[in-house]
Parts: structure tokens; sequence; C-alpha cells
């Protein structure tokens, strides 16, 4: 049986890696996690024996690189007073690459034509721009993760 312990381990490690799903079968268990957060757990007939190392190691596949967690803390509406949102599905970049500088962070100053982030969308990259000038209060999104359209991406208080 998995512990939770485990569990929160593998969830982080897919979290931080490019896979979108994951699936480990252990002790007549298999243990389902997807990026969309949903996670299942079932028994199953015959089991597959997996060695205990391989359940606890980290990803094989190589970890991206991604700015400093900027997670909203339930935001108070008048903190800002305009939201960028996102005009497209695709996947949100604070930097242009993973060893450069994000566009902007929390407290910068930006102008209606400064580039905030990049969407990439069927390998195309697509550079966001702020919309209006302002003050960047509230970053809205993560780094490297899916956004659809018209999500709110930042908030701004305008000036």
């Amino acid at each position: 049986m998995f512990t939770i312990a485990e569990v929160k381990e593998l969830i982080e490690a897919l979290d931080q890696s490019t896979l979108t799903e994951l699936a480990i079968e252990q002790d007549n268990q298999i243990l389902k996690l997807k990026k969309d957060q949903q996670v299942m757990l079932t028994e199953t007939a015959a089991p597959i024996q997996v060695p205990e190392a391989a359940t606890k190691s980290a990803p094989s596949t190589p970890v991206q690189q991604t700015a400093p967690e900027q997670v909203p803390v339930e935001a108070d509406k008048a903190t800002y007073d305009h939201v960028i949102k996102s005009p497209m599905v695709g996947t949100f970049y604070l930097m242009s690459s993973p060893d450069s500088d994000p566009f902007v962070s929390i407290g910068d100053t930006v102008k209606d034509n400064t580039t905030v982030c990049i969407i990439e969308a069927m390998k195309l990259f697509n550079e966001i721009e702020a919309e209006v000038d302002g003050e960047i209060i509230e970053i809205l999104a993560k780094n490297g993760e899916l956004v659809e359209y018209n999500q709110p991406l930042f908030g701004i208080k305008t000036q």
C-alpha cells in the first residue's frame, strides 16, 4: 500500500517534471496521477511486482527549471483593478528560457506594450503584453503550466 508520504513525493515529482501522467502498480493497487490533479487508486486482479526502490526514486526525465513559485494568497480584489487574461490555450512561461530572468515580477512597473509572459501554443511562442500602464500586484498562473482561454494571468494596479 502507498503511504501518504510516498504519494506526496510522487505528486511533487510529477508536478516538477514535464510528464503529464504517471501510473505505478504495487501490491494489488494502481496509483494513477495526472497533471489535471486527478488521483485514482484501484484494485487489480494480477499484481505486477515493482521494486520498492523504483517507487521512491526521482523521475528519470529531466526537471524543467522554473521561476520561483509565486502562488496567489486569497487576493483582495481591491489590491488590483485590472486583470491580464490569457488570449489562448497554451503553456504559460514567465521567462524566455530556463536560464533567463522572468519578464516581470511582483512589484514591477509595466507599460501597455511591456511583454509580461509567453504562451506557447502549437510550437509557437506568443508574447503577451501588459495592455495597461501599472504595477504587477499578483501573478495568477504558474510557470510552465497549461492555461486556458480567458484564464487570469496577472493582477495589475493601474496608474
